[in-house]
């Protein structure tokens, strides 16, 4: 028998009040517990508010009376968990004892202190006003936002806009791609800063016409980044889920509209400073709401909206129990309870739900750390990484397993044998070296091929037609006037003073002026065939056979063309070559004659070839701009002056195919190469060794 079930109950707080709340799915009656100190809000069931309504005496009187007078069968050990709840949040008058606590807790500046920094640096709230009268102005005059045709008017303009940056889907990408700049990430910045807001409005003022209070507005710091919030925590005073899915929405709807406004904007505008506005406007909109404050990953929005559409408060510390048992049964084989009666459809959603919630927090806790790391000078970011992948990676797997170590003696010997089978195939999967392949990324493009210019500006006569062509035929028949004005110049010339010369012959005293007159000569018949050699070069010859490609259809002769615009390309689709680009963590794998598999985007059918040839520096610019993401490939560059440089170091690797894709022009797709065996472990070894080497400078 417990002695503390008869000792007498702290009573509650007298400011706390008690009020109802919204039905569960299942009908199941709710109450809600405010703190108004904090503003925060507690949702308890039948049994919680039975006992509270008899608070006082002791925990076994309490659940004597509750099981006397409801249909409830409670014990003492519910009461004083329902005690240790309310004392955990603060919620009961304290007594001298837990003043005295409290008072040794807030001594000094807390935030002054590393440890506040160390736990709190990767979100805390600072409020920052009271909005009540400016939001009740605001709603009162701005109802008009909120009617039917106002709602269609935006979504027909969200969809026209789509539909036009779909038909200029290639300038927006090229927009967006030429926006990452210093002036860009200003304009991104601002954008951010405006459609943030107006987010927040969203929430602030569809909250006060649904007749709450927010109780402030300020600036949240996620890893140091300040972002907008509003308290809307008592939405949950709200009777019908459609209005607390109508708070809870209005921010992503806001800015949702405010996105789709703003592409409608863009391709409607001409060039300039506000076309630019608006594609900040739009990309930030359209990206952050959809893959940020709608994700129920993370406590924004979507989480919120998700957990009162599933009508399960604390969605992911539920969701996660309901997992780590189900974890336990399944893998370990104990018998232990579920934390809550879920109907059973419900929880495999929930744990479900869970498993996804902990692979999206892993890649983004990783992220962060990251990113932590980069943002600060080394020796900080070192200790900043480690803090964050410890605190949030590490230690909740360390607590799970550690519990799983504490209830070992409760696992059957069949589990042991099964997990050391799985152990055993999981370090030969990572041992043994069966990962051969080396990717890489290219472009296939005929082995020859050769542009066609004009040597010099010149007057068009004629142009090969499209087509196959032989060694030595004319591709281009060009005409210059000035030229031949010059033979012509330079033969007449040379015919006068050929005359001259054989007048000379015949005088007695030509002999001494003879010489002057064969030095002119000579410069006369030169020039001549100079201009013959330019008349030459004016008729373009096919230096091999192949495919004559790329003619502009609409030369005609006469018109006269430049140096810098290519009259076409010939091509031998004889023998195709792939121009690949390997990272530099692979490219030691491969050698020269190695088997590679090219499969070209969009198609099924990949080609066979052989290595010919591996650059030994590192890509100092992409010689082919249809593998660049600027253009829609999968390699990130940045740009110098006129130049693509990749992101990642890579290695030009050629690669000689054996077939030849369907068509003769260039095809951007994607490489196998054998490479030298590797196993993942040693393979994850090496580059982490790598990263480390690279980063161990300061």
């Amino acid at each position: 028998m417990d002695p503390l079930a008869d000792l007498p109950l702290p009573p509650l707080r007298d400011d706390l009040s008690l009020s109802e709340a919204a039905s569960g799915v299942s009908g199941e009656p709710a109450w809600m517990i405010l703190d108004p100190v904090v503003n925060r809000f507690y949702r308890i069931g039948w049994l919680e508010f039975e006992c509270l309504v008899r608070w006082g005496a002791s925990a076994r009187a309490v659940a004597e009376r509750v099981a006397r007078e409801t249909a409830l069968a409670v014990d003492a050990r519910q009461v004083d968990a329902l005690r240790r709840f309310l004392e955990s949040h603060q919620l009961l008058r304290p007594g001298h004892e837990a003043v005295r606590r409290m008072a040794a807790s807030s001594e000094g500046v807390q935030w002054l202190t590393w440890r506040w920094w160390l736990h709190h640096y990767l979100f805390f709230r600072v409020p920052l006003v009271r909005p009540g009268q400016p939001l009740r102005w605001l709603a009162a005059r701005l109802g008009w936002l909120f009617t039917p045709w106002v709602a269609i008017a935006v979504v027909v303009a969200t969809l026209t806009g789509l539909v036009m940056v779909a038909h200029q889907w290639d300038t927006f990408r090229a927009a967006v791609a030429d926006a990452f700049s210093a002036e860009g990430i200003l304009g991104f910045a601002g954008a951010l800063i405006i459609g943030k807001t107006m987010h927040e409005l969203g929430h602030a003022i569809v909250a006060t016409r649904l007749g709450l209070r927010v109780a402030h507005m300020g600036v949240a710091f996620v890893v140091m980044w300040p972002m907008l919030y509003t308290d809307t925590s008592e939405a949950w005073k709200l009777p019908t889920a459609r209005q607390r899915l109508a708070v809870a929405g209005a921010g992503i709807v806001t800015e949702l509209a405010l996105a789709g406004l703003a592409t409608l904007g863009w391709a409607l505008c001409e060039p300039g400073a506000l076309r630019s506005g608006l594609l900040y406007l739009a990309t930030t909109g359209w990206v952050l709401s959809l893959t940020l404050n709608a994700s129920p990953f993370t406590r924004f929005d979507g989480y919120f909206i998700l957990s009162d559409l599933l009508d399960v408060p604390n969605l992911h510390d539920r969701s996660s129990a309901l997992a780590r048992t189900a974890l336990r049964r399944s893998i370990l084989g104990l018998d232990e309870p579920w934390p809550e009666p879920f109907p059973a459809r419900r929880r495999r959603l929930l744990i479900g739900f869970a498993f996804v919630t902990w692979v999206y927090r892993f890649a983004l806790f990783l992220a962060i750390a990251v990113a932590v790391y980069l943002m600060v000078f080394k020796a900080l970011g070192i200790v900043l990484f480690a803090v964050e992948v410890t605190w949030f990676i590490a230690r909740p797997i360390t607590t799970e397993l550690r519990y799983w170590w504490l209830q070992r003696k409760r696992i059957g010997r069949r589990r042991y044998r099964i997990a050391a089978v799985v152990a055993l195939l999981a370090c030969v999967a990572l041992v043994v070296p069966w990962n051969t392949h080396v990717p890489a990324y290219g472009v296939a493009r005929t082995a020859q091929q050769l542009k066609v210019f004009a040597p010099f500006p010149a007057r068009l006569v004629s142009v090969h037609p499209v087509g196959r062509v032989a060694k030595g035929e004319p591709l281009v028949v060009l005409d210059q006037p000035e030229i031949g004005l010059r033979l012509t110049s330079s033969e007449a010339g040379a015919a006068v003073l050929e005359a001259q010369l054989s007048g000379l012959m015949a005088s007695p005293d030509g002999s001494s002026e003879r010489a002057p007159v064969l030095q002119r000569l000579g410069v006369q018949v030169d020039e001549a065939q100079a201009a013959r050699a330019e008349i030459r070069r004016m008729t373009l010859i096919a230096p091999f056979a192949g495919r004559w490609l790329d003619v502009n259809p609409e030369w005609r002769g006469g018109q006269w063309v430049g140096t810098r615009l290519p009259l076409g390309v010939l091509v031998d689709s004889s023998h195709w070559e792939v121009d690949a680009y390997v990272r530099q963590d692979d490219v030691q794998r491969i050698r020269d004659g190695a088997h590679a598999t090219f499969y070209p985007e969009g198609e099924f059918s990949p080609i066979a070839g052989v290595v010919r040839s591996i650059a030994s520096t590192r890509v100092s610019s992409l010689a082919q701009p249809m593998l660049s993401a600027r253009y829609g490939g999968p390699l990130a560059t940045s740009r110098d002056n006129d130049k693509l440089v990749p992101t990642v170091p890579v290695f030009h690797v050629v690669v000689a195919l054996e077939g030849a894709p369907p068509t003769d022009r260039e095809w951007r797709g994607r490489l196998q190469i054998e490479g030298e065996r590797r196993s993942l472990l040693s393979e994850g070894v090496t580059r982490v060794a790598a990263a480390f080497l690279r980063e161990s400078g300061f």
